[in-house]
């Protein structure tokens, strides 16, 4: 069986998201040195914002830059037809609707639609079929019973 389209047009997708993700990881992570000192808040001790600023932007930077190389391993598995790669986008997709709902306050309803309907072509017959995820007639069958 020929690898479907859309496992395509989904394999690519997430390689570029997995490299932008990877140099946004990068540059949030090299951020820290160049938080102005000048910066201070009300209620903290002298540099101790700068200080937290800089813990946050460097945590916040190897998260994206690990979800950037997940990215690209899955995508690879996408290519490949591997069933991880598919059980892969199908947590991520929800991670990835579960964090758009945080985005809808701001007024983004793209990242929800996206994530959905990767959810939902993700669960299409011939799509778990190509992965290895359908299930043979004999259990489909003991499992209607």
């Amino acid at each position: 069986m020929g690898r479907p389209t859309g496992v395509t047009i989904i394999a690519v997708l997430m390689a570029i998201a997995g490299v932008v993700m990877i140099v946004a990881g990068i540059s949030t992570i090299a951020f820290p040195p160049f938080i102005p000192t000048t910066i201070q808040s009300q209620n903290l001790p002298a540099g101790m914002f700068t200080m937290m600023l800089g813990g946050i932007a460097a945590g916040s930077g190897t998260f994206m830059l690990a979800l950037g190389i997940a990215g690209l391993v899955i995508s690879y598995g996408h290519f490949k037809g591997k069933g991880w790669a598919w059980t892969a986008a199908v947590v991520l997709s929800i991670i990835g609707i579960v964090m758009s709902v945080v985005a809808i306050v701001t007024g983004n309803f793209g990242s929800v639609i996206i994530d959905g309907f990767i959810l939902y072509y993700l669960y299409r017959r011939h799509l778990k079929a190509y992965f290895g995820k359908a299930m043979s007639a004999p259990a489909a069958d003991a499992a209607a019973a």
